[in-house]
């Protein structure tokens, strides 16, 4: 078969992988048979040059066409994340939430902190269940393609330096893929790094699938629904599960019909 050269988000040429729609289809809750049925349809309209962009959207409407919604807006899950910032959430509340489900202890969120040179402003200060404190630095994109690299880990490095007689660890975390040099430097001194498909077998979007834990732009809210939902603060899909929907609704004026959809899609993306 003739190899057809894409190009990435970030402007890199790479062969497209059929292997690789399979894999991001299953993990959306497709089955191995849809899986493989969608990835083979791309491969007869991926074409020389096609951006990962164009190939996403075709996945994306053969989901929508052959799969529930719930395997739709799973897919969906980098780009919900992205949307996070410009609808006015704040990408280190999402992280500290997910912390949160994995045992951690938020101390504060977007805090000033005394260095032994200079006063830091610290994304987040976490506690583990060793009673280790971190420091965490967040690094948030709202554009595919960008990678967190080596000036990140470095500055995230500095910033732990100066904080040394009051932290443990340190930990950068991103919502992008990360560079290898970030990567070998973060390894070399210790650092952890918390990426898009990074470390391998637990990256960020791996912790998020595990415990579900989706952020509410997963569920396509209007401009308007965004706001409110920010306004209470209200970053994960499975918080709508648990709200009384008919006081939510009286209070933030968005329709019960519509909050009932919601909550509805929300049961069956966190099945």
């Amino acid at each position: 078969m003739k190899k057809i050269i894409i190009t990435k988000a970030n402007g890199q040429k790479a062969e497209f992988d059929p292997n690789k729609v399979i894999s991001t289809c299953i993990r959306a809750g497709a089955d191995q048979v849809l899986a493989q049925r969608i990835a083979k349809k791309v491969s007869l309209l991926v074409r020389y040059g096609m951006t990962t962009k164009e190939i996403y959207k075709i996945v994306l409407r053969l989901l929508t066409d052959n799969a529930t919604p719930a395997i739709k807006h799973r897919y969906r899950l980098k780009e919900s994340i992205m949307k996070l910032g410009p609808s006015g959430f704040s990408f280190e509340n999402y992280v500290g939430q997910i912390l949160k489900h994995y045992g951690y202890k938020i101390r504060s969120i977007e805090s000033k902190i005394q260095g032994r040179c200079v006063i830091h402003e610290v994304d987040l200060v976490a506690e583990s269940s060793d009673e280790k404190k971190w420091i965490v630095e967040c690094k948030y994109h709202n554009f595919p393609g960008r990678y967190t690299g080596l000036k990140e880990s470095l500055y995230t490095h500095a910033r732990f330096l100066d904080l040394a007689d009051k932290f443990d660890n340190e930990i950068l975390v991103c919502n992008t893929k990360v560079s290898p040099e970030a990567i070998t430097y973060a390894t070399c001194i210790g650092q952890k790094i918390l990426s898009w498909r990074f470390p391998p077998q637990m990256g960020l979007e791996r912790m998020i699938e595990e415990k579900k834990l989706y952020p509410i732009t997963i569920l396509g809210p209007n401009k308007k629904e965004l706001e409110l939902f920010a306004k209470n603060n209200m970053m994960i899909a499975k918080d709508l599960i648990d709200i009384d929907i008919y006081e939510f609704a009286q209070r933030t004026k968005i329709p019960i019909k519509r909050l009932v959809m919601m909550q509805r899609l929300t049961n069956q993306i966190t099945v």
